[in-house]
């Protein structure tokens, strides 16, 4: 018989990647959570985190994350079929926490999905993370779903497109004429400094790869931030991707010129969640999915 007081302090271990943060989530002493931890491994006779910064779990780990991730959504759903008995408790929301980028969560995501979330009284925990990593996330057993680049699903989940993100590379027009005046090409824009997210972001790169069809390492700029990334393009900071959807106004003002146009960089997503049906977190897909149509190429 699984003890969920041990799969509990275990999944917030790899939910929050730190024995401290999960006992201040579990409100017990970070030796508390080690000790339940421990005694989980023992019992299991496997290794199930792998102690660093961050803590995540192993292959046996994510197994143990998943299916108690999975308890909790199917808890939050009978409780919400259960009707409510006079002098009773009052019912928590559900939680669903999603992994998504950056950019989603600042262009379509949240339009997507906040009717329906205000509607079933639902709770999002938003893990924010690279379009090419969010997989990780449910891979691990620390969210429940993700938006990815991911096509293939995960074991044991499920997987359909969303739509299309396009990026442009965009740069203010000053920007423009200093480093690009003799057009783009590879020694321009080994000269020009450039934005990344962070490590993770290979938007850039794949730019300059497709434009020169040669790696190029530009000056750079460290910008782990949506609305500084895109602040940092209007005044001539550098140059970046940034979602089509995000620089509309800024195109049409002439704040942000494209670089190349015609030379977009799409980015196909996909929503990845359990293959297990579970009500709420079906029906979070399914509104997804159709929402996401009205905002994705």
């Amino acid at each position: 018989m699984l003890d969920y007081a041990l799969l509990d302090a275990l999944a917030a271990v790899v939910r929050h990647g730190s024995f401290d943060r999960a006992a201040s989530e579990l409100n017990v002493t970070p030796s508390a959570v080690s000790q339940r931890v421990k005694l989980l491994e023992e019992r299991v006779g496997s290794v199930l985190v792998k102690r660093g910064q961050p803590c995540v779990a192993t292959n046996s780990g994510a197994l143990l994350c998943r299916h108690t991730e999975r308890v909790r959504l199917l808890e939050a759903e009978l409780t919400g079929r259960v009707p409510a008995l006079p002098g009773g408790l009052v019912k928590a929301w559900p939680t669903l926490r999603v992994a998504v980028n950056d950019d989603s969560v600042g262009t379509w995501f949240i339009d997507a999905v906040a009717p329906f979330c205000a509607e079933r009284q639902m709770l999002l925990d938003l893990v924010i993370d690279d379009q090419d990593h969010t997989a990780e996330r449910i891979r691990d057993g620390s969210v429940q779903g993700a938006v990815t680049t991911q096509a293939e699903p995960v074991q044991g989940c499920r997987s359909t497109r969303l739509g299309r993100m396009r990026y442009l590379a965009v740069c203010s027009p000053a920007f423009l004429a200093r480093h690009f005046a003799d057009g783009v090409t590879r020694d321009s824009l080994r000269r020009a400094p450039c934005m990344d997210f962070n490590p993770k972001d290979q938007l850039q790169k794949r730019f300059m790869r497709r434009i020169t069809r040669a790696d190029v390492d530009p000056p750079l700029h460290w910008i782990p931030h949506v609305a500084g990334f895109l602040r940092a393009c209007v005044t001539g900071l550098g140059w970046g991707m940034c979602p089509e959807r995000m620089i509309v106004s800024h195109l049409a003002s002439g704040e942000l010129v494209p670089m190349a146009p015609g030379k977009p960089i799409d980015v196909d997503l996909y929503w990845q969640s359990w293959r297990l049906s579970i009500g709420w977190l079906d029906d979070f897909g399914a509104v997804l999915r159709e929402r996401a149509a009205e905002f994705l190429d």
